[in-house]
């Protein structure tokens, strides 16, 4: 749009493409305007001496054709910026005075046949734009550069975000999910599954062999709580004797256990596990424990203080990885780019739907959207000053529409001298 200038300011400089336009614009006025005084010069010459030379008549004819034609494409190209000589004429000055009618035609025109399904599915069908983006992307360059611009949208949106938001996002999804469920059931489905596939044995397994290690290694310790419960009045070898053979018994049973898997032990323990897995899952008691210890650890402080952490944690971690190029998720995420690329350019099948799929997406967007995105063609033309408007238009076109005048001048030259030759042979 057209801006004011202020009083006292210097007109805003000319862009040199502009005043470059601007000066071929003018140089070419200047000469339809020249060729337009030579053919008046030669007229009045050749009309003060036709009587003395009677061959100026054909000049005379000639010249006046041609001003004829010159003053007649001056003025339809003149009539299209602007007010002939500022009379206003009816049907000039037609871009400034139509300017939102011929805005909300190239919109419709675009609209019409731009921005059809047809024609747009065509050009992308013979674009091929999978194969040529997975070329750009299998580059190590174009990879990196991805991830760089990656890494610089990340950053822009951790700093977009409000810290607090994010905890309450992440302290609502874990009482959504962890803490307002029932814990009991699910954990009981688990452990059923577990057990009855005897997932669980390598654990008791690693669970007996550290006991049985340990017991190995603390007779001393083993004797020691014998001799501390014993009275008082037993005497102390008695004690070492007792607790030898407690030792001895408890070492025993251990290695009797850590050799048999289908020792007695190991079964009460599966059994023991398997009435575990269903009193979490249909016993209200059971459950209802299970519930109080969740609510002991996870109470209203500890999720609070989890959405907290885990949003630090998370975006420490994010901010190290995007501001170091070399950090594991810049190196993976630019290899996967990069592989990604080479599989779009030589999988046929996935570049195949690729296009397929950009193809749809632009039909979408094109029958959904496409006034609106005609539309914007209307509404900027109708938000431009219409001086400013027709001065832009004329600095880009006004150098070729000067060729008319120019042509004019010459057509109406020969036309003058034609039909006066004419006349002449038919009438003298």
């Amino acid at each position: 749009m057209a801006q004011t200038q202020q009083p006292g300011t210097l007109p805003a400089p000319v862009p040199q493409p502009d005043a470059e336009k601007a000066a071929a614009l003018r140089r070419m006025k200047n000469i339809a305007l020249g060729l337009l005084i030579a053919m008046a010069v030669v007229f009045c010459l050749a009309f003060a001496f036709q009587r003395d030379y009677p061959w100026l008549v054909y000049v005379r004819a000639a010249t006046e054709g041609g001003m004829v034609g010159a003053l007649a494409d001056w003025f339809a190209v003149t009539a299209l910026f602007k007010y002939p000589m500022g009379l206003k004429i009816p049907h000039t000055a037609i871009i400034p005075n139509r300017k939102d009618d011929i805005g909300a035609s190239l919109g419709e025109f675009v609209e019409t046949n731009f921005l059809s399904e047809t024609v747009v599915a065509e050009k992308l069908a013979k674009t091929q734009i999978a194969q040529k983006v997975g070329a750009w992307l299998s580059k190590p360059a174009s990879a990196q550069r991805v991830a760089t611009e990656g890494a610089a949208a990340m950053r822009g949106a951790m700093a977009v975000l409000k810290d607090d938001d994010v905890r309450d996002i992440i302290e609502s999804m874990v009482r959504k999910y962890l803490v307002d469920p029932p814990w009991g059931p699910p954990i009981g489905k688990v452990a059923e599954r577990v057990f009855a596939d005897g997932h669980h044995h390598a654990l008791v397994d690693l669970l007996v062999d550290r006991s049985t290690l340990w017991i190995q290694a603390n007779h001393d310790t083993i004797s020691g709580l014998v001799s501390d419960r014993s009275p008082s009045w037993v005497p102390q070898f008695v004690d070492g004797l007792v607790g030898d053979k407690i030792y001895t018994e408890i070492y025993k049973f251990a290695r009797a256990v850590q050799k048999d898997p289908h020792h007695e032990l190991r079964m009460q323990l599966d059994n023991y596990l398997a009435d575990l897995a269903q009193e979490l899952q249909h016993d209200p008691a059971m459950i209802a424990r299970v519930e109080n210890i969740k609510a002991q650890v996870l109470g209203d402080p500890e999720v609070r203080d989890l959405a907290g952490r885990t949003w630090e944690t998370i975006k420490n971690a994010l901010f190290d990885a995007v501001e170091d190029p070399r950090s594991e998720l810049r190196l993976k995420f630019t290899a996967a780019v990069q592989d990604f690329g080479t599989r779009l350019a030589t999988d046929v099948e996935l570049a195949a739907k690729a296009n397929a799929w950009i193809s749809d997406a632009a039909s979408y967007l094109v029958r959904t959207y496409k006034h609106e995105i005609a539309s914007i063609i209307t509404d900027t033309v109708e938000r431009w000053d219409a001086v400013e408007t027709s001065e832009k238009i004329e600095l880009q076109v006004g150098k070729d529409l000067q060729f008319i005048r120019i042509n004019g001048t010459v057509v109406g030259s020969l036309a003058g001298l034609a039909i006066f030759t004419v006349a002449t042979l038919i009438f003298h």
